[in-house]
């Protein structure tokens, strides 16, 4: 893993994970449910001025938003774990287009935006043709949850020899010591920073 003041900000991406109203505005799908948590909640407002940061060293901001494909009725494919996992979601949530599968206002809009249909903002998607295309070599990775799409995706950049920073305080999960011991063990793929140390590093470039 080569360190982050040694990276060309041009070529590098603030990539968040799942930032989007169905997770965390209070009318969302998640909110409906009264599934929220406050570490969550705050993470939008933390991630705001690093978008601004690398955006004026040239850099991007990419959203991977968790998306649940409707069929031919508008019923949401959904995978059995998670039906399992999340009883309460159902038509029209997390669908293309829709204001729960959109970036929250805080963060809108994003340079590019990335449907996923699972875990990792790898799969299936098309963030490896987006990075090819601009020139992505280093992603800066935020957004929820630590231990579920954030680290699929932090280990899949590391498959691919894609250096990463995880921001520390700008990731959560609705448990903290599942937060908690997931930096521990990401600690081997990725480099951790506060959103405080990340916007000092950016800030000292320009």
């Amino acid at each position: 893993m080569s360190e982050p003041n040694t990276w060309d900000l041009s070529r590098t991406a603030l990539l968040t994970i799942d930032l989007q109203n169905d997770f965390i505005h209070p009318e969302g799908a998640y909110g409906r449910a009264g599934q929220r948590a406050d570490s969550i909640a705050a993470l939008p407002e933390r991630i705001a001025p690093l978008v601004a940061a690398i955006r004026q060293r040239g850099g991007h901001y990419v959203s991977a938003q968790f998306t649940l494909v409707p069929d031919a009725g508008g019923e949401p494919l959904i995978a059995p774990h998670l039906k399992k996992l999340r009883p309460f979601l159902g038509k029209g949530d997390f669908a293309p287009g829709s204001f729960g599968n959109t970036l929250v206002d805080v963060l809108y809009p994003a340079d590019f935006v990335v449907e996923k249909v699972a875990y990792s903002a790898f799969y299936q998607t098309r963030l490896e043709y987006i990075m090819r295309a601009v020139g992505i070599d280093n992603l800066i990775v935020g957004g929820i949850v630590t231990n579920g799409g954030v680290a699929s995706t932090l280990r899949d950049a590391h498959l691919r020899n894609i250096d990463t920073v995880l921001l520390t305080d700008g990731t959560a999960a609705f448990n903290q010591d599942v937060h908690d011991a997931t930096l521990v063990s990401l600690a081997t793929v990725t480099r951790e920073m506060s959103c405080q140390d990340v916007l000092a590093w950016l800030e000292a470039t320009l």
